[in-house]
C-alpha cells in the first residue's frame, strides 16, 4: 500500500489496474490479427513504457494490422503516414499557412499531433523527412519558425518498415534508429494460426471489429505508474555491464548507447508493471534486451555473418548479475 512517507511506492490499485488494461488490450485483438502473445506483450510493455516501436519484417505479415488493430484498442488519436519519396517534413509534422482573413499566419498542425501515430513504410520517406521525425520522438515536440508545440500526450510513434525492400528506400540512420524502444519482428504465423486467420478474415478486415478498452487517462496513469517502479542499483548496474558487453564486443563497431541504457531499464519496470510488480528483476532485463538493443548494434565490416541479437544473446550469457 502506498504511504505518506513514501508518496512514490504504488499503491495495489495501480498494479491491478495496469495488468488489467493488458488484458483488456490482449482481449480486444484477438481474432482481428494473428500474433504471437510474447511480441503483443512486448508491444505493451512499449506502450506503457512510452516508448516507440519499429516493426520490421516481410512484406504481408502485419505489421501494418498489428499497428491498427493497437491503436483501435486505445481511446485516443489515431493518426496514419504512408511515406513516399516525395513527402515532405510539413506534411507530417505541419506548416504556417497564412489567415487572410485575419491577415496573419496560422499553425496547421500535422498527423505527428496524433496520440498514435503510424508511420507506414517509414524507410520509403526521404532523410529530410525522416530527419523531421527526430524532434517529435524524443522531444515530444515540433518547432516550426522558432515556435515550438507540444504533441499530445500519450504519444506514440509505430512505424513499419520491410528489411528486404532495396529499391526507393533510404535506409534509417542509427540516429533514427537509436530514437525507437524496440524493433519487433512478427514472423510467419503458424499453420494452425493462419489457417484460423484465413477463416475469421473471409468477412472483411477484422481491425474494423476492435473496440476501445483504454481511455487516454488511464494510458497515462499506467506510464506514470511505470516511470515510479522501483530499480535498485544492483540492477542500474547490471544493465550498465550489458551494455559495456555490447561496446568491447570485436565484432562490433557500435555498440549499445547509454540512451540505449535508459529506455532498456524503463521497459524493464513497465514489464514488471503489466506483471503485477512494484519492482523489476534482472528477469525483465533479459527478457527484453534483445528486442530494445540489437537494432542498435553496428557490426565491424569482417562481421556480417553474425547478428545484433546474436552480439545481444553472448552478452547476455556473459554478464552475470550482481
Amino acid at each position: 500500500m502506498a504511504s505518506i512517507e513514501d508518496p512514490d511506492r504504488l499503491a495495489d490499485t495501480e498494479l491491478e489496474t495496469a495488468v488489467g488494461l493488458a488484458r483488456r488490450v490482449a482481449h480486444a485483438l484477438t481474432g482481428a490479427v494473428e500474433v504471437r502473445q510474447e511480441l503483443l506483450d512486448q508491444a505493451l510493455v512499449c506502450i506503457a513504457a512510452e516508448g516507440h516501436i519499429l516493426l520490421e519484417d516481410l512484406p504481408g505479415v502485419g505489421k501494418t494490422t498489428l499497428a491498427r488493430a493497437l491503436a483501435r484498442s486505445l481511446e485516443l488519436q489515431f493518426a496514419r503516414v504512408q511515406c513516399t519519396a516525395d513527402l515532405l517534413p510539413a506534411d507530417v509534422v505541419g506548416t504556417n499557412v497564412f489567415n487572410q482573413r485575419e491577415t496573419r499566419f496560422e499553425f496547421r498542425p500535422g498527423p505527428i499531433f496524433a496520440n498514435i501515430v503510424l508511420v507506414d513504410e517509414i524507410n520509403r520517406a526521404s532523410p529530410k523527412t525522416q530527419s523531421g521525425l527526430l524532434e517529435c520522438m524524443q522531444e515530444r515536440s515540433v518547432t516550426v519558425d522558432v515556435f515550438t508545440h507540444e504533441l499530445a500526450r500519450p504519444f506514440l510513434v509505430l512505424a513499419t518498415q520491410n528489411p528486404v525492400e532495396f529499391e526507393g528506400t533510404y535506409p534509417l540512420p542509427e540516429a533514427q534508429v537509436d530514437r525507437f524502444m524496440a524493433r519487433l519482428s512478427l514472423g510467419y504465423p503458424t499453420a494452425a494460426g493462419e489457417v484460423a486467420m484465413l477463416r475469421s478474415h473471409e468477412g472483411g478486415d477484422r481491425v474494423h471489429e476492435v473496440e476501445p478498452v483504454a481511455t487516454a487517462a488511464e494510458v497515462l496513469g499506467v506510464q506514470d505508474a511505470a516511470r515510479r517502479v522501483f530499480a535498485s542499483d544492483a540492477l542500474r548496474t547490471y544493465v550498465v555491464s550489458l551494455l559495456g558487453r555490447t561496446r568491447e564486443d570485436p565484432r562490433v563497431e557500435l555498440g549499445a548507447s547509454p540512451r540505449a541504457g535508459l529506455l532498456l531499464l524503463r521497459a524493464a519496470k513497465a514489464r514488471a508493471l503489466l506483471r503485477g510488480r512494484d519492482h523489476a528483476l534482472v528477469d525483465d532485463v533479459q527478457a527484453l534486451a534483445s528486442v530494445v538493443l540489437a537494432h542498435r548494434i553496428v557490426l565491424a565490416p569482417e562481421a556480417m555473418d553474425t547478428s545484433g541479437e546474436r552480439v545481444i544473446a553472448d552478452a547476455l550469457a556473459s554478464t552475470h548479475a550482481l
